[in-house]
Formats: structure tokens, sequence, C-alpha cells
């Protein structure tokens, strides 16, 4: 399988847990990220039954994501899952407002968390069919929901991945291939700190029907489960892990 932005705490527990379940991982990430990306495979794989390597891959990249699915392909045999995770978020800078966001912020915002996004499932696609069972699962978030003030680009690009996974779902599950994405509540991880107040996260975990702050490891079941062999009739979804902070 491969799995994108692994560097940070949400990708790390994907790693982790995958090796801990005894899957194959191919971690990619930013080539500056390498040396973080190497650790974090290493201790999933030493902690096993599951192995996993680091590849460098940049998603803006057409021939970077082509090399990291062929990764997976010559070093496993085969591609069978992706878990597209790679997004900007910890390096958005403060919150801005509408008005003082600029073109090269969409630009940028855009080119990472939807464009690239699309480049993995292009490239993953043909892979993925032919094991006739393929399974892409895409984080989106909640803010596509709530609409989460000063960060306008950011939400409109995970709102863009609900409409992508939409559209791959129905294009790619002639080939058995199932799309589906995870829309995760505010993480209380490092990206998040930096971006937020204290107080902020406090009052988001005190929103949830489930009061508390959600960490990573909160995401792995839903995350699993949908890259795995028993949700092969569902497809086209989007599944809020948010402590029931967002009804739909």
């Amino acid at each position: 399988m491969l799995v994108t932005g692994v560097a940070g705490d949400i990708g790390t527990a994907y790693v982790k847990a995958f090796t801990a379940a005894g899957a194959k991982v191919v971690a990619a990430d930013l080539p500056h990220l390498t040396d973080a990306g190497e650790r974090i495979t290493a201790q999933a794989s030493d902690d096993g039954p599951g192995r996993a390597i680091f590849k460098p891959c940049d998603i803006t990249d057409e021939a970077s994501v082509e090399a990291a699915v062929q990764s997976a392909v010559k070093t496993f045999g085969a591609l069978h899952s992706v878990v597209n995770n790679a997004a900007i978020y910890r390096t958005l800078g403060g919150k801005r407002s509408l008005t003082e966001l600029t073109t090269p912020d969409w630009d940028l915002v855009l080119r990472v968390n939807v464009i690239g996004m699309w480049q993995v499932i292009k490239a993953a696609a043909p892979e993925l069919a032919a094991t006739g069972q393929g399974r892409i699962v895409n984080i989106a978030s909640v803010v596509a929901r709530n609409g989460a003030p000063g960060f306008a680009h950011y939400v409109a690009s995970k709102a863009a991945v609900e409409g992508l996974t939409r559209a791959a779902a129905r294009e790619l599950g002639v080939n058995g291939t199932t799309v589906n994405s995870v829309s995760p509540g505010l993480v209380d991880d490092a990206a998040t700190r930096d971006l937020n107040t204290g107080d902020y996260l406090k009052a988001a975990a005190g929103a949830r029907a489930i009061p508390r702050p959600m960490v990573p490891e909160d995401l792995v079941g839903a995350v699993t489960w949908l890259a795995g062999p028993s949700s092969g009739f569902v497809t086209g979804q989007t599944l809020i892990v948010d402590g029931g902070g967002v009804f739909v």
C-alpha cells in the first residue's frame, strides 16, 4: 500500500497502524523530510509484523508520484490500497480573512490538496485495477461542513476532496476499486497547535458529543477499515470522525 504525508503526527499513526496489522507500506513525504520518514518507517518495521519503507515524493510533481506508485509495485509485488493524506495545513500560517488571502495562496493550497491528490489517484488507478479490489482513502476535513473561519482556501480544498472522491468512485468502481474519504475533526497534534490557540482547541473539544481532545489514533479505525477488504461494497462516501462535533 501507499500512504502519503507520513511525517506528521497523523501520517505516522497511519503507518504504525498498518504495519501493526501486517501491511506492507510505502510511506511517502517530501524529500526534505526523508530523515523523519526513515525514522518512522524503521520504527514501524521494527514493531512489525508488517514492513514499511520510505519513499521521497512531492505529490505536485507527476514523475515523483509515479515513482512512488511504482516503488510500491516493485517492492511488494502489487498496490492494493492508497491513503491520500498529504496536504498543506501546518504551513498555512496565521488565520486570514477572505479579503487578505491572495491568488498565490489559493494556487498553492489547491495545487497540493486537490490537484496533488488527483495525481496520486491517477497514477495509482491502473495498479489498483489490476488487483480487482483496490482501495483509495482520501483525507478530507470537517471544515468542509462547518466552514472554519480564517482558512477559506483550505476549507474549499477539503470540500473539493469530497467531490473528487465521489467522481473517482463513479469512474473506478467498474474495476472493483473503492474510493472514500475520511473527514477528521480538529486533531490535537503539533500541526494544529502551531495554527490555533489552546483556548480554541479546548472549545472544539468541549463542543463534541464526546467532549475530549481528538488525537491522531482516533482516525486509525476508520482509515484502516476503508483501506481494507471488509469495506469492499462501500464507495463514494465521506466518513466524519470527530467525536460528534458535526452530524450529517
